[in-house]
């Protein structure tokens, strides 16, 4: 966390919370939702500003309740979750890269929903891989011993037999099958964070 954030927070410590203008897709953009996008249900306009994207990221957390936030000063800025708290992307010099820029340095366990969104955990940290990116690790995905093409991984997720592993950085990860709608409680996250719910 910045140091201007925690001197912020010490100043005014009691600031109202802000719950529903900033949210993260599942491609692992930041964006702003204002009143009219909170209304109809918009995702809301992307944040593209080096600046502001990087002092998100640097002051991303989390609360004992699993709702994750952005500390604006002395205010924290609740996050809407499309998907998971954080998104990983396919990258050559690390393979797997956060959206706030920090390398997956190692994936210990990886689940798979029936919809082929593909989770990975590592460091104490749930990334959902963006989709654009799937492509690029599908030649890693392996069924006993074997590589998977596009029907073979269908069928294994409609509950086909066998057992699935993800290659990553010479580690043979076992993937999980997961119900996308189970995956929120199932990792203790909220990813519509309401007040009065502290």
């Amino acid at each position: 966390m910045d140091d201007i954030v925690k001197q912020a927070m010490a100043k005014w410590p009691e600031v109202p919370h802000c719950y529903g203008w900033l949210a993260l897709d599942a491609r692992g953009a930041w964006r702003m939702r204002d009143e009219r996008a909170q209304h109809l249900g918009l995702a809301g306009d992307k944040l593209s500003q080096p600046a502001l994207v990087g002092f998100i990221n640097r002051n991303y957390a989390n609360d004992a309740r699993g709702c994750w936030y952005f500390q604006n000063g002395p205010q924290r800025v609740y996050v809407n979750l499309e998907a998971t708290p954080f998104i990983a992307r396919s990258d050559p010099a690390h393979t797997l890269v956060l959206h706030t820029g920090a390398p997956m340095e190692t994936v210990e366990r990886a689940w798979m929903t029936e919809h082929g969104a593909l989770l990975v955990e590592g460091g104490g940290k749930l990334a959902q891989v963006d989709d654009r990116d799937l492509a690029h690790l599908m030649g890693a995905l392996e069924r006993d011993g074997a590589t998977v093409g596009d029907e073979e991984l269908m069928a294994w997720l409609e509950g086909g037999p066998g057992t699935m592993r993800l290659r990553y950085r010479g580690q043979a990860v076992p993937v999980e099958r997961i119900a996308a709608a189970a995956v929120e409680a199932q990792f203790g996250f909220v990813r519509a964070p309401q007040p009065g719910e502290a």
